[in-house]
C-alpha cells in the first residue's frame, strides 16, 4: 500500500480507503463488513470513510465494533455530519447546535474519544459558514477532532471558508471530498485548482462510477447482488452511453495488464491534487482486486490513450 500526505497536514492517508455509504452496516451484513474492514486493514488502509447518516448510524456502529480489535493509533478515522438524523429543526444542518450533537452521536456510535477527520458531508445555505468553521473549530479545541474537512464544496466555497478560519486563527479544512472519476471530472475545473492554491488534499468518491466502470454491467445486464441488483437504487452513470465507454477502455485495461477498476483508481490517482480514492466493497475478491490498484503506475502515454477514448464519448 503506498501512502501520501493529506494536503499540507502531516496526516499519512492509504491512497485506497475503504468507504462505508451503503456496504458497511447497509446493504453488506455486519459480519461480512467487519470482515472486509479487517481484510482492509491488513492489506494497508488506515483511512476508513463513514458519516453518521449512512445507514442512519450503523456504519458507525459497525466500524466502532471492528475497532475494539484494531490497533487505535494505527487508524485514520473519518466520519462526516450535515444530513437529518433526528426530527425536527435542529435534526440537520451546518448550525453549532447541529454539528456538536452530531459530533457526540458518533463518537458514541463509533466508540472512540476522537475522529481523526471530521467533514461536513454538504454545504448549508441556512448557516452561516463562519458559524459552521467556529463550531468544528471548538470541537479541535476540546480534542474531539483532530483534523477537518468538507465534501461536495466548490472551489469558491471551500476558499471562502478556509479564508475565514484562518482571519479568526480557526482551523481550516485540510481535506476536500469531491465525486470524480473517469465519466465525471467536474472537479478538474473549480475544485482541484483550489485545493492546489490552499494546500488541501482530495480523497474522491465514486472513483468506480457506483460501480460501472469494473465493467460488471457489460451489455447493460445487472448481475445478482450488485448495486442496481437493490430495489430504488439509482446509478447517475448507468446510460448506454457510459455502458459504451467502458467498453471501449476494456481494451486499454487487458492491454495494460490491469483490470478495469484498478486503471480507473490509477487514473483518478495520477492528479497530485487527489490524495487517496474512496472505495466500497461487498465481498473479500472485491477488496482485493482494488487493493491491488495501489502501487500501480500509468505512463502517460497510457493516459493519453485513455484521454482519447474518453474525448469519444
Amino acid at each position: 500500500m503506498e501512502y501520501r500526505r493529506l494536503g499540507r497536514s502531516g496526516l499519512q492517508v492509504s491512497e485506497i480507503t475503504l468507504g462505508g455509504w451503503l456496504n458497511i452496516g447497509g446493504w453488506v451484513d455486519e459480519k461480512t463488513s467487519i470482515a472486509l474492514i479487517y481484510q482492509a486493514f491488513a492489506g494497508g488502509v488506515n483511512l476508513f470513510d463513514v458519516a453518521d447518516v449512512y445507514a442512519d448510524g450503523e456504519s458507525e456502529r459497525v466500524l466502532g465494533k471492528a475497532l475494539k480489535a484494531l490497533p487505535r493509533e494505527q487508524v485514520i478515522v473519518a466520519s462526516k455530519c450535515r444530513w437529518r438524523m433526528w426530527p425536527g429543526p435542529l435534526g440537520e444542518g451546518l448550525s453549532k447546535k447541529h454539528i456538536v450533537d452530531s459530533c457526540e452521536g458518533s463518537l458514541r456510535r463509533l466508540g472512540v474519544e476522537y475522529i481523526d477527520l471530521y467533514q461536513v458531508h454538504a454545504p448549508d445555505e441556512d448557516t452561516p459558514i463562519e458559524e459552521t468553521m467556529a463550531a468544528l473549530d471548538l470541537l479541535v479545541h476540546q480534542g474531539k477532532v483532530l483534523y477537518l474537512g468538507c465534501s461536495k464544496f466548490n472551489g469558491k466555497q471551500l476558499k471562502e471558508a478556509n479564508a475565514i478560519a484562518e482571519n479568526r486563527n480557526g482551523t481550516p479544512f485540510i481535506s476536500s471530498q469531491p465525486r470524480y472519476n473517469l465519466l465525471d471530472r467536474k472537479p478538474e475545473r473549480g475544485v482541484f485548482p483550489a485545493c492546489a492554491k490552499l494546500g488541501v488534499g482530495n480523497i474522491v468518491f465514486s472513483p468506480l462510477a457506483q460501480g460501472v466502470l469494473t465493467g460488471k454491467y457489460k451489455g447493460g445486464t445487472i448481475p445478482d447482488g450488485s448495486r442496481m441488483a437493490h430495489p430504488g437504487h439509482e446509478n447517475r452513470y448507468f446510460t448506454e452511453e457510459h455502458l459504451a465507454t467502458v467498453e471501449r477502455l476494456r481494451p486499454l485495461a487487458e492491454k495494460y495488464d490491469m483490470t478495469l477498476a484498478q486503471m480507473a483508481l490509477r487514473w483518478c490517482l495520477r492528479r497530485e491534487e487527489v490524495t487517496a480514492v474512496i472505495v466500497g466493497a461487498a465481498r473479500p475478491e472485491q477488496l482485493e482486486e482494488t487493493l491491488a490498484a495501489s502501487g500501480i503506475s500509468l505512463a502517460d502515454a497510457q493516459i493519453e490513450e485513455m484521454e482519447t477514448v474518453l474525448e469519444a464519448e
